[in-house]
């Protein structure tokens, strides 16, 4: 039997997100590429302050030109973090697309020195939301989200072109874990002890089915750390490398999971969420099952490269997909 509005414990990260990035700094870049992203800037920035946020070891920092005006700068090197590279910009590709007037910042100009690749943005002056989540903070987040999922359902024809990647493909390829730990084929991750694994292999398996149904773009990767809050109290969503065509109450899942952990009451916040609007009654089972399984088997996965902080928020964010899981199911927890 689901139990419904089930209030958890607080739990917290295990590292604020804030502080999870290994990022180098601006001496740590090569004196041609400071030079042309000075340039860039009418002269030396005035100031530097890079991002302790984030789960790669790519340069990331909002740099203020002489005169002040200030423009958040990723860059990684050619040689070594290609994939970095490929990311921002396709990223810079998707936010040159975006229907206008959405909360997103849009790219300023992208250049190669010194082999490194440069994307400026506009920097947003915001914070990112404090957890355990301040419920006005939480509703502002929301209320973006419904704004930006709206504006996705039908997206622009340019930015269907781009080639994005459908969630069903992903979910197969690279989400859906309970089903080779049923098989023998991973290990049960820790953190699992006592799941029944036959019922998460039966949820997460619909994932694809649902998200093959589904119209518009979802986000892919809509957590707090990439929710910035500016001072009128408006939320702004970063980060848009894994846009992809899917059913948005999936990103809206993933972003509950903080919310759960603060202690709110996240079945009511995603029942009433616009984007559930037809969804399956079952959508978050569903959703939580998956990202359980993906987070829990990828904490597993042995040290990372890209932020010695990684696993343990993997780990942290399947514990909390779990519990949550849990709690709605009425199953009992080791």
């Amino acid at each position: 039997m689901r139990q419904h509005g089930a209030v958890p414990a607080i739990s917290l990260p295990p590292v604020a997100y804030g502080a999870t990035a290994v990022r180098p700094g601006w001496a740590d870049l090569p004196a041609g590429l400071r030079d042309a992203l000075a340039a860039r800037l009418g002269g030396p920035p005035s100031a530097v302050r890079v991002a302790g946020g984030g789960f790669t070891r790519g340069f990331a920092a909002v740099l203020s030109g002489p005169a002040g005006d200030p423009v958040f700068v990723k860059a990684a090197a050619l040689d070594g973090q290609r994939h970095l590279v490929d990311w921002y910009a396709h990223e810079a590709a998707i936010l040159t697309r975006l229907p206008t007037g959405l909360p997103v910042p849009r790219p300023r100009w992208a250049l190669t020195a010194s082999g490194w690749y440069a994307l400026g943005l506009d920097a947003i002056d915001g914070h990112v939301p404090r957890l355990p989540w301040d419920p006005a903070e939480l509703d502002a987040a929301l209320a973006t989200y419904a704004e930006v999922a709206a504006a996705l359902v039908d997206p622009p024809a340019d930015l269907a072109a781009l080639g994005l990647p459908r969630l069903a493909d992903l979910a197969r390829d690279d989400i859906l874990w309970w089903g080779e730990v049923a098989a023998g084929r991973e290990p049960l991750p820790d953190g699992a002890a006592g799941a029944p694994l036959a019922e998460l292999v039966a949820l997460e398996s619909r994932l694809p089915g649902y998200a093959d149904a589904a119209p518009g773009l979802a986000h892919g990767d809509l957590r707090v750390d990439n929710v910035l809050l500016d001072a009128a109290g408006r939320a702004w969503l970063c980060d848009w490398t894994w846009l992809c065509h899917g059913p948005a109450w999936f990103d809206l899942a993933g972003l509950l999971l903080t919310a759960y952990a603060s202690g709110l009451d996240a079945d009511a916040a995603f029942a009433r969420h616009p984007v559930t609007a037809g969804a399956p009654v079952d959508a978050l089972d569903v959703s939580l099952a998956a990202l359980a399984g993906y987070f829990l088997t990828g904490a597993a996965a042995g040290p990372s490269t890209a932020s010695p902080h990684l696993r343990a928020h993997q780990r942290w964010s399947g514990e909390q997909a779990l519990g949550w899981l849990a709690a709605r199911q009425g199953w009992a927890r080791a």
